[in-house]
């Protein structure tokens, strides 16, 4: 096959459009292979209490980056489908009034299921969550 999709060309479409990133602000910094980097913008919206970050915000960038690496640098399977196997989320210290950034990696590739791992941290680097993921391609 000569002209295979590369899974970063599907993300880079996706991510956006997907109305829950929308909805949060999430965009995507960077998606490389194996990897992706993607950002979540504070604001009341995405807070529990105060200026406290939720825990749901938190997880759903993690997931949402976890989506993103486990399709970069990846030729696009043919049904064009995945899904979150398992998602376990470590919270590490509070978000205040921040934005956060979401690094994924893969771990391990497997016929359809990719293992990644997730650090979610402040712009400084300040540790606030680890995820690791399970996400099944096509």
């Amino acid at each position: 096959m000569t002209d295979q999709v590369d899974g970063r060309d599907v993300m880079a479409e996706f991510v956006p459009a997907s109305p829950m990133v929308r909805h949060l602000g999430i965009r995507i910094e960077a998606l490389d292979q194996d990897a992706a980097t993607l950002v979540l913008p504070f604001g009341e919206h995405v807070t529990t209490i105060g200026k406290t970050v939720h825990g749901g915000a938190i997880a759903t960038l993690a997931d949402t980056a976890a989506m993103a690496a486990a399709w970069s640098g990846t030729p696009a399977p043919d049904s064009m489908r995945g899904t979150t196997v398992d998602l376990t989320v470590h919270y590490l210290a509070p978000a205040d009034g921040t934005d956060l950034v979401a690094r994924a990696r893969v771990l391990r590739r497997g016929r359809s299921l990719v293992h990644l791992g997730v650090d979610v941290s402040t712009p400084a680097g300040g540790p606030v969550a680890h995820a690791l993921a399970t996400y099944k391609l096509g």
